[in-house]
């Protein structure tokens, strides 16, 4: 078994790319991902990529904030503390909303940022993990796992046939900056 774990073909042209997953599909030819250096329309619903998930966990994230929020109030002004200010309550549910609603924003903010790092795994000191660098300038990267298809011959000459100004055979699963 060879060490290729990736057979890359790069194009000039987002068109050209296009037309290049079409004809790879057609041969029921897999295809791992596509790297572009601009988003390019209709590539998900074409690739098959499931909608996101995201906007789960921000729901989940904000939930957390009003409880917080929420929480933090209580305890401070009903609980722990409690004074009589003016006549009015220990526990005025409306003057909690403005401090709740910005716990909420700020936990929703904070926790989004940190799903973000986690899913891409942009964590300190880790090498960028990137299929081929021009693919952040001016290149168009479609990606398949040479494991899971056999006929490289075939692949290739797909991709040329869509117009791959070239393909590559990554022996490494990304390469790094240095």
């Amino acid at each position: 078994m060879s060490n290729t774990k990736y057979i890359l073909g790069s194009f000039a042209d987002p068109d050209e790319m296009m037309h290049g997953i079409d004809k790879l599909q057609a041969n029921n030819i897999s295809i791992y991902d596509c790297f572009t250096p601009m988003p390019i329309h209709g590539i998900e619903a074409k690739l098959g990529v499931k909608p996101s998930r995201l906007p789960i966990a921000a729901f989940c994230f904000g939930a957390l904030g009003t409880v917080l929020g929420f929480s933090l109030l209580y305890y401070t002004m009903a609980h722990d503390w409690p004074m009589n200010i003016g006549g009015k309550p220990s526990l005025p549910l409306p003057n909690f909303v403005p401090v709740t609603f910005e716990v909420t924003i700020l936990l929703c903010a904070l926790g989004m940022v940190a799903t973000f790092f986690f899913r891409n795994h942009l964590f300190p000191g880790r090498a960028p993990r990137v299929m081929d660098l021009r693919a952040s300038d001016d290149r168009f990267i479609i990606a398949i796992d040479a494991h899971e298809n056999a006929d490289h011959a075939l692949i290739e000459s797909l991709l040329k046939d869509a117009g791959a100004v070239e393909v590559k055979y990554n022996e490494r699963k990304y390469v790094s900056y240095e």
